[in-house]
């Protein structure tokens, strides 16, 4: 696992040592990259089930101005932890050890983009839309980056959501939601 481009172009990331952390792979993270390129310069971002930090490192590397990077595990934390002390991004990183929920209530000011990478199968993306949406901490025109099993049925979102791309890869789908903008 590395950074792709932008700043930290090469970087190694600190990765798990056990197969209960997914981070996502550096084919799909260049992807969803690709797909939002024009979108990351200055942005706001909300790394919900952030894992090892990846999605939100990139994105700082590209030019992104903040993350908030959301995780609950332990293990996952220390390695969050680690690879944004390895890159130097503390000044631009908020750290929350919280459930998405309880982070997405502490969170005051609106993202530009929120990655959703959570567990598969578990209902966890439509909830977390659902909660997103609810707590307004996504902003006019704002996407939501969708990682999520192919086998996940997403179809039934709220009406402020229109999707913006959608791309299979495998068994992994990159769902991208915009809100409040009709299909591009």
């Amino acid at each position: 696992m590395r950074i792709i481009a932008g700043d930290f172009k090469g970087t190694k990331l600190i990765t798990p040592k056990t197969d209960d952390i997914r981070p996502t792979g550096d084919k799909i993270k260049g992807a969803i990259f690709n797909m939002i390129a024009p979108y990351i310069y200055n942005a706001i971002i909300i790394d919900l089930f952030a894992g090892t930090g990846n999605l939100g490192l990139e994105a700082l590397s590209r030019g992104a101005n903040k993350v908030y990077f959301v995780e609950k595990s332990k293990i996952s934390l220390d390695i969050l932890k680690e690879n944004i002390r390895k890159l130097g991004v503390e000044n631009q990183s908020v750290v929350m050890n919280r459930t998405s929920s309880k982070a997405l209530d502490d969170i005051k000011e609106c993202a530009d983009i929120i990655f959703l990478d959570p567990p598969y199968n578990q209902g966890f993306i439509k909830k977390s839309i659902d909660e997103i949406l609810q707590k307004n901490v996504l902003a006019d025109e704002g996407l939501i980056v969708a990682e999520h099993s192919k086998n996940e049925e997403l179809k039934e979102l709220p009406l402020e959501l229109h999707l913006f791309k959608e791309k299979i890869y495998g068994d992994i789908a990159v769902s991208i939601y915009i809100k409040n903008q009709e299909r591009i």
